[in-house]
């Protein structure tokens, strides 16, 4: 039988393909293309927020560790990651100063006061969001222009020409084979160029990032489409206030930083459960959640309060998990459920 104490005692990057310093280095990628494309329509601040963010995560990086440590720290891309992620998780109206206190707290708070990298229970970006997000609810209300412009763009059809000309290009060839019409205003969407965070306005270059660490395998790419699917699901079924079924499926999954939190916060490996049935109970809950904060509560960004919610729930979710495999005789089926 496995040594199953030994296996619930060590970091989650086991599970993983590709090392920690590898994925690290990656995500940043993924984050800074999406970046990119919202610095083009914002006359460079999305770039000022994600330097702010990446210099104060190194320097305080820096600090915290030992002299003989810190090349080797800053080279595995941690802190470098965190800061990015951070960066597309804000608005790209947010004053730095807001980001270099957050990023300060997602380092020190987040992940070196739980022994530093693979944990931590928490995504360090995420705990730096939540800071900045309730630490200063008026800053970033304003920042974000209340979450409502997106909403605005598409009921006003303050839509662009490139939505219109692509838009009637695909109703007059593909979507005509079917009988179906691409409403307007969702390929807009794609290239949101008003206020919100930049996960949103940079969103095109996001889902092209998320498609290559996907398919290099640094996560697992059923764990964010479970998300998607409950998600959508819940969307499609009571997304809209007054009709069942009437949900809008694409503003839900191309706003409020969706994609961020379905390829990047839900997949990350230290702050999730270890085993299959752990992972997906966390997931479907994750998704339920984000449904609830932000078509309930009406909170833009209910998908990041959502799984830090579920993050805090993850040390209880593994102990179910060793209870259950340590009670368990069949080794076989405790390594097929490993990931």
């Amino acid at each position: 039988m496995p040594d199953t104490k030994k296996i619930f005692s060590q970091k989650p990057q086991i599970n993983i393909s590709v090392p920690s310093t590898g994925r690290m280095w990656l995500i940043c990628g993924c984050a800074f293309v999406c970046v990119l494309q919202s610095s083009i329509s914002d006359g460079g601040r999305s770039l000022i927020i994600a330097l702010a963010a990446l210099s104060t995560a190194i320097l305080t990086e820096f600090i915290l560790t030992s002299k003989t440590s810190r090349g080797a720290k800053i080279k595995d891309g941690s802190a470098a990651a965190t800061a990015m992620i951070l960066t597309i998780l804000l608005p790209n109206q947010l004053s730095p100063v807001y980001v270099v206190f957050g990023t300060v707290f997602a380092i020190t708070v987040v992940k070196y006061s739980f022994g530093g990298l693979g944990a931590n229970w928490l995504n360090p970006a995420l705990g730096g969001w939540l800071f900045i997000r309730f630490s200063w609810p008026s800053a970033f209300k304003n920042a974000l222009g209340e979450g409502s412009s997106i909403t605005d763009m598409i009921i006003t059809n303050d839509l662009s020409a490139i939505d219109t000309t692509i838009t009637d290009f695909f109703n007059s060839t593909i979507f005509s084979i079917s009988e179906v019409q691409l409403p307007s205003g969702y390929i807009d969407l794609l290239f949101f160029s008003g206020p919100g965070i930049i996960a949103d306005r940079g969103v095109f270059a996001l889902l092209l990032g998320t498609i290559v660490i996907t398919a290099i395998g640094i996560n697992r790419s059923w764990i964010p489409l479970l998300f998607l699917g409950v998600y959508g699901f819940l969307i499609r079924i009571a997304g809209d206030p007054v009709m069942l079924l009437n949900g809008d499926l694409l503003y839900g999954l191309f706003t409020g930083g969706t994609i961020a939190a379905a390829f990047i916060l839900i997949a990350e490996p230290a702050s999730s459960a270890k085993l299959k049935y752990g992972i997906i109970l966390a997931v479907a809950l994750s998704a339920v959640l984000s449904w609830f904060f932000r078509y309930k509560c009406m909170e833009y960004s209910g998908c990041f309060i959502a799984i830090a919610l579920i993050n805090s729930f993850t040390p209880i979710i593994r102990l179910l998990e060793e209870k259950i495999f340590l009670s368990r005789k069949t080794s076989v089926k405790f390594r097929e459920n490993l990931l």
